[in-house]
């Protein structure tokens, strides 16, 4: 199994110290992940620590180091209720908007990660809730990849190339071929968090592979039944966190 990893929630007033430890873990460990940078971040959740004094030139010194940039949503603003066609939850900030405004939404986003010397064509869905709007807005806009999805294999849906993310990482990790993402998110981390990844970094060392590496990989035709397959995969595992964490969203 080819792994590769992707950060999410990445603002200038993100927990910088939570941040940097991972960051040095991944530099140990040679580890080249995909950052999901919120263009005009208004999520007070995100808001951990006093603004970067230069977040722009932080997002210039991690595109030098080889790391690729996604664009995160538009301002992580959770304002419906839908899960989309990929509903591992049921909130979001795109499913269930209409297309023209979802437009508006992607072409401020990347217009405001431009600004700051980003180019992308990733996008990463807050809360992982997009619907056909959103996949039709982004290949408008110039978008190839969606970081999201269930499978071994990055795949072709929509005209939009999706790149997999794990649904049991401990499970995804040790399947003998394949491709696959695991996600963090540094803001939420704790200390047994840190020594999980850094012993998965050590055990997993050989498999792990540049982010770009996985935008590299070709694509294969996503089918009727793998559609179904992820969509009730990602039903099933909303139950299931729901289930374990006592009902709540």
């Amino acid at each position: 199994m080819k792994i590769a990893v992707r950060l999410d929630d990445i603002t200038s007033t993100m927990d910088w110290e939570k941040f940097t430890r991972l960051e040095n873990l991944l530099d140990q460990y040679h580890i080249v992940p995909l950052l999901g940078v919120v263009p005009d971040n208004r999520d007070k959740n995100l808001m951990r620590d006093e603004a970067h004094p230069d977040f722009t030139g932080k997002l210039q010194e991690w595109q030098k180091k080889g790391w690729s940039l996604a664009m995160h949503g538009w301002r992580h603003i959770y304002t419906t209720k839908k899960g989309g066609v990929f509903p591992l939850n049921h909130f979001g900030e795109f499913a269930g908007v209409d297309k023209a405004r979802q437009s508006e939404m992607i072409r401020d986003g990347k217009e405001k990660l431009a600004a700051m010397g980003v180019k992308t064509d990733i996008f990463m869905a807050p809360g992982h809730s997009y619907d056909t709007h959103t996949l039709s807005a982004l290949k408008e806009e110039g978008f190839r990849f969606v970081t999201d999805g269930f499978g071994i294999n990055p795949y072709l849906w929509k005209g939009m190339i999706f790149l997999p993310i794990a649904l049991q990482k401990n499970k995804d990790i040790k399947k003998p071929q394949g491709y696959t993402t695991l996600v963090f998110h540094t803001n939420s981390m704790n200390e047994g968090d840190f020594q999980a990844a850094e012993r998965l970094f050590q055990e997993y060392e050989q498999e792990f592979i540049p982010y770009s590496d996985y935008l590299k990989a070709a694509p294969v035709r996503q089918t009727a039944w793998g559609r179904l397959k992820e969509y009730l995969l990602a039903r099933l595992k909303h139950f299931l966190v729901r289930l374990r964490s006592g009902g709540q969203e």
